[in-house]
């Protein structure tokens, strides 16, 4: 079990959660970093010593982003392609195992609210398809998620630079990233695990190409090697109310691709609304239940993270990441493990 950390910026502290039941890790990144540039050994080696002062390992991290110019598939991005091998490398030389990353076009996620408003007073990232839909690219208009560190030129020159890369010439430029990286993260004994689509379809005229079991097993083909794996975000995949995400983690996590679980709940509709819940299984579609009985069928080991919370009690800072409910999501989690384990430890003293 492990626990998103956004820096000394972030008002949930490691103090905190280190006080939260049964976290191992934290999951962190290096934040002041421009996308493209190496990360620094000794930067990473501070991350880390200030991380195992408090008690837990860094051994996972999300996200070291993907340069547009990859995407795009531009002259340049073999330059940006070995700095990331670089960055993995350097990663690795102070024991970071899993890098979890995504190739979503211009921005790595969108909501309609950040502050929905549900029945117990809590509020929860939300996102409306209809009002979504009615945005146009190059619209004026910026959403949550949109990626505020691009000027207003930049943002619509990348809109408008997409319109030339559809499906297929996404796919062509992932491929062609992958065959590049992986067998470098393999050497160096560092999983890639891609970050599904979030939402999981097409939005404002951009291609999403990790959308589905389709994709995924499509993707996990261009380089069929361990290394070459998912961060298998039920929330994200879960927000298509088509997708079965406990039967993706049993056929995934059997073949040991799945390296890093989101373990998120949402609450969707066949018009494509969702909005994120508590973790509990009654609060959502998804049932966390079932989707943890099948990592523990498939005899999963790897890292996990309770993902985005409601913001409760109160909490102010940044939506989705407040500590209180994704605390409870980690210890209700922890718990449906442990009645798992203990569950299959009794049906094996019986057989016996």
């Amino acid at each position: 079990m492990t626990f998103r950390w956004f820096g000394d910026s972030d008002p949930v502290t490691l103090a905190y959660i280190r006080q939260i039941p049964g976290i191992y890790g934290i999951v962190s990144a290096l934040y002041d970093i421009p996308v493209g540039a190496v990360w620094p050994v000794e930067k990473i080696a501070a991350l880390k010593q200030k991380i195992e002062a408090h008690g837990m390992k860094f051994e996972v991290v999300e996200s070291v982003p993907v340069h547009e110019d990859i995407k795009l598939g531009r002259p340049g991005r073999d330059t940006l392609i070995a700095n990331y091998v670089q960055t993995i490398r350097n990663l690795a030389s102070c024991g970071v195992k899993v890098v979890c990353y995504n190739f979503m076009p211009v921005f790595d996620w969108t909501r309609t609210t950040l502050a929905m408003p549900l029945p117990d007073g809590s509020t929860t990232l939300g996102f409306d398809a209809a009002l979504a839909g009615s945005i146009a690219p190059g619209s004026s208009v910026r959403l949550p998620g949109w990626d505020i560190s691009y000027k207003d030129n930049e943002f619509d020159d990348l809109i408008s630079a997409y319109k030339d890369v559809g499906e297929t010439a996404l796919w062509e430029h992932l491929s062609y990233f992958l065959q590049a990286v992986i067998p470098a993260a393999a050497d160096a004994s560092v999983k890639m695990a891609i970050h599904p689509d979030d939402p999981p379809r097409p939005i404002f005229g951009l291609p999403r190409i990790v959308k589905n079991r389709e994709d995924l097993e499509r993707l996990l083909r261009i380089v069929d090697h361990p290394a070459n794996g998912l961060t298998l975000c039920s929330g994200s995949l879960g927000a298509d109310c088509h997708n079965d995400v406990a039967e993706m983690v049993r056929e995934f996590s059997g073949q040991g691709r799945i390296h890093f679980a989101h373990l998120r709940n949402v609450k969707v509709d066949e018009e494509g609304n969702f909005h994120e819940t508590s973790h509990l299984s009654s609060a959502g579609s998804l049932d966390m239940a079932k989707i943890l009985q099948a990592y523990h069928d498939t005899s999963y080991e790897g890292y996990v993270r309770p993902d985005h919370g409601r913001m409760i009690w109160g909490e102010t800072g940044k939506p989705g990441y407040g500590l209180y409910d994704r605390a409870l999501g980690a210890v209700y989690l922890n718990g449906i493990w442990e009645g798992l384990g203990k569950n299959s430890s009794k049906a094996t003293g019986d057989a016996s």
